[in-house]
């Protein structure tokens, strides 16, 4: 059994709950830990050390690190769900990863050989639960059929079938058991990247113990629980609107208005595994991210003009026919010059932004 911290409101009143404040009585009641960590003074991610040490660049923007270590206050960790994925594993799923990214500029192996490192590090979770209830109105509308006469333009006449909507009022409740509802407690990463390692394997998590961060970093949430709780109530009002709909019945539904109470709201935090490598291609930060779970990938990464260019000129190519092909081979020509032109001009401009960003970090 999991740690699940709860809160029981009373029979709603027709005057508005604070779920927030409900929230955030629960966050002041929940056990908590003090933790050494280390934040990036850069993108203001906040991990925990791996074995006391801390690393030198971020995990998260690939920054040097200057901040010293501190002690942080936080709720404890109720689960976790520890890798699968080994880390050879991951390297040979990154392996695979990259070699099927064709428009990828072709010196990006050198670039991310050497750069990258693949991390494994714990990300922070919420996990919400409430059981629901929703007062609705809408509309039912039920489809029939009508014929009709027209004419065209050349003044025949014809008739078709006309499919005609009928509307009816419709109110009733529906109630549903949300159980671990997961938003995402760092703003570290994309959020629609990590949605893309979903879905996560919750029916193994373990109760957390400190000793799994021995060996292995975990990032501190810096989203608190009352925002994340508003995130959950977004991923709620989905279902809750698919539910409306099915109980409206009908061929068509309109949802006019609704009333959600959530009662006995429940949340934990927990911690998923990610394999994570941060690189840099000409100064811009990319990022490859393994659920360390199931091994399902997601990444970033440049591309290389020149190639699609030539894809794009190949197929204009083909499509004119070869005869008509000798022009394009001249404006590829110049478009490449025109694009060898802008990447030293690029590369020239954030290479002084380095500069800059280096003095006044030294």
């Amino acid at each position: 059994m999991f740690t699940w911290h709860w809160f029981a409101p009373s029979k709603p009143k027709k005057e508005e709950i604070n779920y927030l404040q409900l929230i955030s009585n629960l966050a002041q009641a929940a056990n908590t830990i003090e933790i050494l960590t280390v934040k990036c003074d850069t993108c203001g991610a906040q991990t925990t050390l791996e074995g006391n040490l801390v690393a030198k660049t971020c995990d998260f923007c690939d920054s040097p690190l200057i901040a010293g270590k501190g002690n942080t206050s936080i709720i404890e960790p109720a689960s976790i769900l520890t890798f699968k994925v080994t880390q050879n594993e991951g390297e040979a799923i990154f392996k695979s990863w990259i070699q099927k990214r064709w428009f990828a500029p072709n010196n990006l192996d050198k670039y991310v050989g050497q750069q990258g490192e693949l991390r494994g590090i714990y990300l922070p979770y919420w996990a919400y639960g409430s059981n629901t209830v929703t007062h609705y109105k809408g509309q039912r509308g039920t489809n029939y059929y009508t014929q009709e006469s027209y004419t065209d333009d050349k003044g025949e006449s014809y008739s078709r079938t006309v499919t005609r909507t009928r509307w009816s009022p419709s109110n009733g409740t529906v109630r549903y058991l949300f159980e671990n509802i997961l938003t995402v407690a760092t703003n570290s990463l994309p959020k629609k990247s990590l949605r893309k390692l979903e879905p996560w394997d919750l029916s193994a998590l373990i109760p957390f113990e400190q000793r799994y961060l021995s060996d292995c970093k975990a990032a501190i949430y810096g989203v608190e629980i009352q925002p994340g709780f508003k995130n959950a109530q977004k991923i709620m009002q989905k279902e809750i609107n698919y539910r409306i709909k099915r109980n409206i019945g009908g061929d068509h539904q309109r949802i006019n208005s609704q009333d959600t109470n959530y009662n006995d709201i429940k949340f934990k935090h927990i911690l998923l595994p990610i394999w994570l490598m941060t690189y840099r291609y000409h100064h811009k930060v990319y990022r490859f991210m393994i659920n360390g779970s199931t091994g399902k990938a997601h990444g970033e990464r440049p591309y290389s003009w020149i190639k699609i260019t030539l894809i794009v000129l190949l197929l204009s190519a083909i499509g004119l026919g070869v005869t008509q092909a000798a022009p394009w081979a001249n404006l590829f020509y110049n478009l490449l010059i025109i694009n060898k032109l802008f990447v030293i001009k690029f590369s020239f401009l954030n290479l002084r932004r380095y500069r800059k960003l280096h003095m006044v970090c030294s």
